[in-house]
């Protein structure tokens, strides 16, 4: 994200990340020495986006939105996008290792339900409140697993709402292999899900007696548990053809992700929604 975008700036950060270890290509004999990439000490990504996401989680409506990302690096803390949000690994990066770990704190803020309901049935339940989820993420990357320039990350974000919208709790895993495809060319495939508390799946999927009578949907208790789990594809194309000296790149980004438990049997998605969720982005990005 609104909401979709967390899966395209996970995305982002996922490719970022990769980029952080050295990128040399591995078709290239005149490969630059490590110390010339500008991901090796700090660096900066900003870019600009347009993405086409559900206009609410279990939406079959959908929405066209701008969508700014910046992710880098700064005296050993990587700051990467969540969201509307940012997550600080405070953990540097050791030059070489095969073995890198992550943590640090992530704040978010979610706005579902809050803007852009297209639907007048769901609108007519009111708006919600913007959360803002504050907590620890932490994880491992394990770098060269194929090649001399992939890795694979498994991390976690436990999150809670500080901003008395949900007053739940938010565990967000997920598995990212990032590689580079040539010298200009770097792809990321990202396995995630989130886990919800009862807080959170009654805040957004329940339907109480008054909800009903404004909108006509049946009442629904919801409870929490697995809400979706989904896989998403990125690949950055630099401009020049070199990924490694910064520069303009084009980025395009395609998920899917299934509604599951409680919030895929909610009125909200199971009649007036739908369980599948789809997502799109392109955009360009500019690293200095």
């Amino acid at each position: 994200m609104k909401n979709a975008n967390i899966l395209c700036r996970t995305a982002l950060f996922s490719l970022g990340l990769g980029m952080s270890s050295p990128l040399l290509a591995q078709d290239a004999p005149e490969a630059m020495p490590v110390e010339q990439s500008v991901f090796d000490g700090d660096y900066l990504t900003a870019g600009i986006g347009v993405a086409a996401g559900p206009s609410y989680e279990g939406s079959d409506n959908y929405t066209i939105s701008p969508l700014p990302v910046i992710l880098g690096s700064f005296r050993g803390v990587d700051f990467q996008p969540r969201g509307p949000g940012v997550a600080f690994d405070v953990i540097p990066d050791q030059k070489g290792a095969k073995v890198d770990f992550i943590f640090g704190p992530v704040v978010r803020a979610r706005f579902d339900r809050q803007n852009s309901i297209k639907d007048p049935v769901v609108r007519s339940l009111g708006k919600l409140d913007v959360a803002v989820e504050l907590g620890p993420f932490a994880g491992i990357q394990v770098n060269r697993l194929l090649n001399p320039y992939d890795s694979l990350t498994a991390q976690v974000d436990l999150r809670w709402d500080v901003a008395g919208a949900h007053d739940g709790m938010v565990v967000y895993p997920s598995l990212t292999y990032f590689t580079p495809l040539s010298r200009g060319v770097a792809s990321s495939l990202t396995i995630s899900a989130e886990h919800v508390d009862d807080d959170y799946a009654d805040y957004y999927y329940s339907i109480s007696p008054a909800g009903s009578a404004a909108s006509g949907l049946p009442t629904f208790a919801a409870g929490g548990g697995w809400k979706n789990v989904g896989a998403t594809m990125l690949t950055g194309i630099d401009l020049d053809g070199d990924i490694t000296n910064g520069g303009f790149s084009l980025i395009f980004l395609g998920s899917y992700s299934r509604m599951l438990g409680d919030p895929k049997r909610s009125p909200v998605t199971s009649i007036r929604g739908s369980a599948d969720q789809w997502f799109g982005a392109l955009g360009v990005g500019y690293t200095f």
